[in-house]
């Protein structure tokens, strides 16, 4: 049997909120309330993963380059979270350089933390 552990998050990103608690919805509204992405490099490849409020897993998706992949999910318009943007609370990026690793990672999270909003290599349903 292969034993396959979720790999720890390298960099988490959270959506900010202004003063009274709320998200901000004017100047960073472009982004959906995400300023981090800075902390996201450019030129590493790895694993995304998109979480709601509760914690609960919304979708797991992979990138050569990490940081333009995360940004396009909140502009894109054939995006998989395209209706669920305003959903998101947290991004979580692992890096992982190798595709082969990546998509046998990607799949397994799917599967084993049941993201709601993937489509492709659904297992437990």
């Amino acid at each position: 049997m292969i034993k396959i552990d979720i790999p720890t998050p390298d960099i988490v990103i959270t959506k900010k909120r202004n003063q009274s608690g709320e998200t901000s919805g004017t100047e960073l509204s472009s982004v959906y309330g995400f300023t981090d992405y800075h902390r996201i490099p450019r030129d590493k490849g790895g694993l995304i993963l998109f979480f709601d409020k509760n914690e609960d897993l919304l979708f797991v998706g992979k990138a050569r380059k990490l940081r333009q992949r995360v940004k396009k999910h909140f502009e894109d318009t054939v995006s998989p979270i395209k209706q669920h943007r305003d959903e998101v609370n947290k991004i979580a990026v692992c890096f992982v350089e190798d595709p082969t690793e990546r998509d046998i990672y990607e799949t397994y999270i799917i599967n084993k933390l049941k993201a709601k909003y993937n489509i492709d290599k659904v297992y437990f349903r």
